[in-house]
């Protein structure tokens, strides 16, 4: 007996109990369905989420006041000894491997322009923070290399920013007041979108000197550096840990977060809902299987005289559990590729519902999803199809 009659005794039997074999494929079908369009979320959440981390490299190290014991943002729940110093990036900047560093001083200040007032982020920076960034200008130029301590009235804006102060209108040479003071505009961002929901487009840059004087702070929010390659970031930030603990009184009151670590964090956390979420969409397989092994289970029984009938005329006990396995087979795999075009389908409709939602479905999900439905297949339909096989013949022909 060849594959193609194996296939064409499978079909011819699906067919004849379609109404049947429709309902014992349905928990096949839910549970392909519901782990394609979990796992495809959550694969879409992880994608969006490493896009959004990785846009600013992967050699960033950042060092945030305060020590992190447990869980929290940086600076938030660890307690601060010593204040993060213009003095301290200094000492960071003279480590061998540390290409560009960047002091941050930041806060939300109204910045105004002919009537116009947006109340938006003021960042206090050096000239690197485009190299170490990643973010270029647009138009004009970014601010001067300085002093760390110098000031001088020059801004940057971002594209947002820039859009609602002047409209179409040019800004460069012209000058905007923040929180009263006035700056020079030098220079506009190109646009970098929004950073896991925060508008990066709607801020302003200025030294990190008037900075401090605008907010009136002497210690820095975070001290950002580049290191010059991957293989550097793990004796950098050794470095670090060192030479911040030599300055303040050999007490680890500081976090120092990489970029890498960050990302294998974050990537690690969502593969383990998104293997989660699967695995609850796995218990419709399960069932799926339960059922397909209760109906096969049953049409042995329907079916004996048929199996004698096979065995008479010379079919042998390896054709009969193989026409058995094939139905059980193809019963799954149908509802496997009904489940995908459904899962995908379902996918394809949030993701025009809610075109923010990420949802992603790489072709590794659709082969596994196959798999999946074969395997469930062959492993439910296993047990009938050995019950059919080993049926005696003259007893199974005396059934009817």
């Amino acid at each position: 007996m060849s594959t193609g009659d194996l296939l064409k005794l499978a079909w011819q039997s699906i067919w004849f109990h379609r109404q049947r074999s429709m309902l014992t494929m349905l928990g096949v079908l839910i549970g392909i369905a519901s782990v394609i369009l979990l796992t495809s979320i959550g694969e879409g959440t992880r994608q969006y989420v490493l896009s959004e981390f990785t846009q600013f490299g992967t050699t960033l190290v950042a060092v945030n006041p305060g020590r992190i014991e447990t869980s929290g943002a940086p600076g938030a729940l660890g307690i601060t000894v010593h204040p993060l110093t213009l003095e301290d990036a200094e000492a960071v900047q003279r480590i061998r491997g540390v290409e560009r560093v960047v002091p941050v001083v930041m806060g939300a200040a109204p910045v105004e322009h002919e009537g116009r007032t947006r109340h938006i982020f003021v960042y206090g920076v050096t000239a690197d923070a485009p190299t170490v960034w990643r973010m270029p200008v647009r138009v004009g130029r970014f601010l001067p290399r300085m002093e760390l301590r110098q000031t001088a009235p020059l801004a940057v804006l971002g594209p947002k920013a820039k859009r609602e102060l002047f409209g179409e209108e040019n800004c460069l040479g012209r000058h905007v007041r923040i929180s009263g003071q006035r700056f020079q505009v030098i220079g506009i961002m190109e646009p970098k979108g929004q950073f896991l929901g925060f508008d990066i487009d709607d801020s302003v840059y200025v030294p990190v000197g008037n900075a401090r004087q605008l907010f009136n702070r002497d210690a820095l929010h975070e001290i950002d550096l580049l290191a010059g390659n991957a293989s550097l970031i793990e004796p950098v930030v050794k470095q670090i840990k060192s030479v911040l603990r030599e300055r303040h009184d050999r007490e680890e009151d500081f976090t120092v977060t990489t970029q890498t670590g960050m990302l294998e964090t974050m990537d690690r956390i969502i593969r383990i809902v998104s293997l989660a979420v699967g695995g609850i969409g796995a218990i419709s397989l399960l069932v799926g299987a339960i059922g397909i092994l209760t109906v096969m289970w049953i049409s042995v029984n329907e079916r004996t005289t048929e199996i004698g009938l096979a065995r008479a005329v010379g079919a042998t006990p390896r054709q009969v559990q193989a026409m058995f396995l094939t139905e059980a087979t193809v019963l799954s795999t149908l509802g496997g590729i009904l489940g995908l075009g459904m899962g995908m389908g379902l996918a394809q409709l949030l993701q025009i519902q809610f075109p923010a939602l990420p949802v992603h479905t790489p072709a590794t999900f659709v082969v596994a999803a196959l798999v999946v439905s074969l395997a469930v297949g062959l492993l439910s339909g296993l047990l009938p199809a050995r019950r059919a096989a080993a049926l005696d013949p003259i007893a199974a022909l005396a059934e009817e």
